[in-house]
């Protein structure tokens, strides 16, 4: 996301890597929410088996809580003339990595940046971009990145297909 700045999928510092605490029907709720964001809440309650104004109640503690962090469209790249995805690992200059939020909100600020991850190993950051066509990848990669001084090295690869989990998918 960076059109209205940067958004963190998990707050910043040590992580709790259990989870929250969620109840079947909590688990319920975010299954629904998960297959139709746009699910009404009555819809929801009654799928659920509780009232309405409980489940709304449920629903405003698991955004409050962190577990459900928005709603939004999910916008095909291709649709709007960004059909060419790619993945690219970037591995920064050793003194760079003290600056690791800055050249995150760098990468949040480029348009064809659809995800920013920090990752463990050989690179630094690993990011998921969509461009209308390989000159305009080629573009991003060697005016917006390599060029930057705190990066030592970037490898780009190109998806051939996005494949995103089905309805199926249980919550937690």
């Amino acid at each position: 996301m960076n059109t209205a700045g940067t958004r963190r999928s998990t707050p910043a510092g040590p992580k709790n890597l259990r989870g929250a605490e969620l109840d079947g029907t909590d688990r319920l709720i975010l299954r629904l929410l998960q297959d139709d964001a746009r699910l009404p809440n009555n819809a929801i309650a009654a799928a659920a088996g509780i009232a309405a104004s409980t489940c709304h109640a449920r629903i405003r503690s698991l955004q409050e809580r962190g577990v459900i962090r928005g709603f939004h469209a999910d916008v095909d790249p291709a649709a709007v003339g960004r059909g060419l995805q790619a993945l690219i690992s970037i591995r920064l200059q050793a003194h760079a990595r003290a600056n690791l939020t800055r050249f995150e909100e760098y990468l949040a600020e480029l348009p064809a940046v659809e995800g920013i991850f920090f990752v463990t190993g050989d690179r630094d950051f690993l990011i998921h971009v969509a461009v209308p066509d390989s000159d305009a990848l080629r573009e991003l990669v060697a005016n917006n990145l390599s060029v930057r001084p705190e990066v030592a090295g970037t490898s780009t690869a190109v998806l051939f297909d996005y494949v995103r989990p089905g309805a199926a998918r249980p919550a937690g």
